[in-house]
């Protein structure tokens, strides 16, 4: 096949798209390169559908290489195994923007695969697979109603940058990723200090314009590259199976939905299937899986006119309000901090551990980052939902809720230099009813508070929903579960009083314009305020204190050229201090020193590599500690490694006949430094000490060895 090269530009970088030459039997495949970042994306679909299902088997894989960045993997069998959750995040990225794009009712098995090859540090490789995802299910023969585009807007010094390199990264305020049509906008995924409404919805814009060039450059590459689609008639019901079934369940559809307790409302939707399998089976026989089909949609369309005609949500709220709300901190009396938030039916008890510097999480993963010292984690059981079912590992949603309420958090932490502690937050949902994510910040708010971490501000958070049809819509404040099925938007919104620190927007339609998106973060606003005011009733400010259960952190800095007499050979020194002190320790290469563990302990061992540390200097007076003899004097070590020779003429006031008529090996003896020769060699003097110290053989005799005078 022949290759064919394609070449646009985006952020002031060029990217190229090469098609033809590599993974001819994919449904298509292109090889991306932005920069020196290089990604091949296959699309592959089946012919028929997949048996026995109701849904969209769509799979997206985000395979990260270390080699791409020139590495060999630290795991002991030195390949890649697992997905990081890196790499889990991206595939999330990838699959949301391109999901609703697929045929209603498209039922065949479709999987992108995303190799990353090359990584040059500063252009996205999954900023790159968005596009490439797009346009190999464009160029394909599977049915897709793209192209899109995606892009990484950062907001740096004040103005806007497309797809900012590392080093802008670092000093950007927004990490705002937005992917869409040239029509309107599909996904937004952003992490922020504290950025206005406004703002955000302009970063918003900016990206779409962008987006729009990427699209109609993917469509020049369709009209020249491009395969015909393959047909696909989406499943047809019988129509008079489809007007019966619809017409007998709409009333009490109605009647279902609108229980306001959950349990009574499931309960009642079974029922009603139940009902409707018992009066249509037998007059349409084999149709069980169409009856089902017509009361999905009969409830659908039921719930979305209650809403944009009448008003009134499936548990007889208005559209912005919010369900009751109740908080509590400190429910468990061992762990460092706790919170516990509720709203409605949704609970989830977020508890927050404080570690060492060691703890921190060591990262395997393309990129520059090597350790992590926040870490959020989040838990969804079966039992939160009322099912049994196996527990398994964190799946993709879990991994994904997790990083979105640390992504909230984590501008709102204090710098290590002033919190020297590693952070691991952990959610548990104990029980859900929508918006979990949202919850699991308003927990881990009210956790690290608790815990006495002194954030920088309170952050909250709310998930909101759409409900569109023709030209009405309604926009709906802290979403349940099934408004969210049901509805056209997921969108959540995290920030403090002052801001936005994160966003993230799913939608299932063919996408948004930006008035509705305007309308939406601001009513977020209004809501996520709301419950900002309840979680601060219940605590208002974090701890001025630690939990006693908590380590503490003592952080000293010593010169970098000493880090070696604090290790000592082999690790000699080190495990020593640790070992009388029963401190954890730990040395950055820039001298810092993090000591943590029970304060008495921790202000010993500071102490000990204080004096391992301290430069010695001629006139200090030391308690030191005689180690050997020989005829001309004593050497005494008056450091913890530093060694000085006593003359046997400064040993005394008198003439002293022998060293041992005085001093013996192990003897305690009070000491000055009187030089430091060219050599570095140290003199002392025990004769100089007793004129200046009063009470100097006393000293000798109570002191312990290596105290200061």
């Amino acid at each position: 096949m022949e290759k064919r090269v394609f070449r646009t530009e985006v952020g002031g970088r060029p990217l190229v798209i090469e098609y033809g030459a590599i993974a001819e039997q994919a449904n298509a495949a292109v090889l991306v390169r932005y920069g020196e970042t290089v990604v091949l994306v296959t699309a592959t679909g089946t012919r028929e559908p997949r048996e026995g299902v109701d849904f969209f088997p769509l799979r997206v894989d985000y395979e990260e290489r270390q080699y791409a960045a020139g590495r060999i993997p630290g795991s002991f069998f030195r390949r890649e195994g697992r997905p990081s959750e890196r790499a889990i995040l991206s595939a999330r990225l990838i699959d949301r923007p391109i999901r609703p794009l697929f045929p209603k009712g498209y039922r065949n098995e479709v999987q992108i695969i995303a190799t990353v090859l090359s990584y040059d540090g500063d252009n996205a490789p999954d900023i790159t697979s968005i596009i490439g995802a797009s346009a190999a299910l464009s160029i394909s023969d599977i049915p897709f109603d793209g192209p899109i585009g995606g892009v990484m807007v950062g907001l740096v010094d004040g103005r806007f940058v497309i797809n900012p390199v590392s080093e802008e990264v670092d000093r950007s305020d927004l990490e705002l990723v937005v992917a869409g049509t040239k029509d309107a906008v599909l996904m937004v995924e952003a992490g922020a200090n504290e950025v206005p409404e406004e703002k955000i919805i302009e970063a918003i814009q900016f990206g779409h314009e962008e987006i729009k060039k990427l699209v109609a450059w993917q469509e020049e590459i369709v009209r020249e590259v491009g395969k015909p689609k393959m047909p696909f008639t989406p499943p047809q019901i019988d129509p008079e199976l489809e007007a019966a079934v619809s017409e007998w369940a709409r009333p009490r559809m109605r009647e279902a939905l609108l229980a306001q307790e959950k349990q009574e409302r499931e309960e009642r939707r079974l029922a009603l299937r139940q009902e409707a399998h018992a009066l249509f089976d037998e007059r349409f026989p084999e149709k069980a899986a169409d009856i089902d089909a017509v009361l999905d949609e009969t409830e659908k369309k039921v719930m979305r006119r209650l809403i944009v005609d009448e008003g009134i949500r499936v548990d007889g709220r208005g559209p912005k309000d919010i369900r009751p709300i109740w908080c509590e901190v400190g429910i468990l009396p061992r762990t460092h901090g706790s919170g516990l938030f509720t709203r409605g039916q949704t609970q989830v008890l977020t508890v927050a551990a404080l570690g060492a510097v060691s703890d921190r999480q060591i990262i395997d993963s393309l990129g520059d980052e090597e350790f992590k010292r926040y870490m959020h984690h989040y838990n969804m059981p079966p039992y939160s939902t009322g099912e049994v079912r196996p527990i398994r590992s964190p799946g993709r949603r879990e991994i994904g809720h997790g990083a979105l309420a640390e992504r909230a958090l984590l501008r709102m932490l204090p710098p290590e230099d002033e919190f020297p502690y590693t952070i691991r937050l952990v959610s548990e949902v104990v029980s859900s009813n929508g918006s979990t994510s949202m919850g699991s910040v308003c927990g881990s708010t009210l956790a690290l508070m608790d815990a006495g971490v002194p954030i920088r501000r309170p952050v909250s958070g709310i998930a909101m929903g759409l409900i569109k049809e023709d030209d009405k819509v309604e926009i709906l404040s802290d979403i349940q579960g099934i408004e969210d099925h049901l509805g056209d938007m997921d969108f959540k919104v995290a920030g403090t009083e002052k801001g936005v620190t994160a966003i993230q927007m799913d939608i299932k339609i063919h996408g948004l314009d930006v008035d509705i998106l305007r309308r939406a973060l601001e009513q977020a606003r209004e809501g996520r305020l709301y419950i900002l005011q309840k979680m601060l009733e219940v605590l208002p400010a974090p701890r001025s204190h630690l939990s006693p259960y908590a380590p503490r952190i003592i952080v000293m800095r010593i010169h970098p050229d000493k880090i070696r007499d604090v290790i000592g050979p082999g690790g000699k020194t080190i495990n020593k201090i640790i070992a009388e002190t029963g401190v954890q320790i730990d040395i950055e290469d820039d001298g810092r020193v993090f000591v943590s563990g029970p304060a008495e302990g921790s202000e010993r061992a500071q102490e000990m590599i204080r004096q391992l540390t301290k430069e010695v200097a001629p006139g200090e007076i030391y308690l030191g500690k005689v180690t050997r003899l020989v005829s001309f004097g004593a050497f005494c070590e008056i450091l913890p490694g530093k060694e000085g020779l006593v003359h046997i003429s400064q040993l005394a006031n008198e003439r002293v006949p022998t060293v041992e008529d005085v001093v013996n090996v192990g003897d305690t003896i009070m000491v000055k430094v009187t030089e430091i020769d060219s050599l570095g060699r140290i003199n002392l003097s025990r004769k100089e000490a007793l004129k200046q110290v009063p009470d100097a053989e006393a000293k000798e005799s109570r002191k312990r060895a290596g105290a200061r005078v």
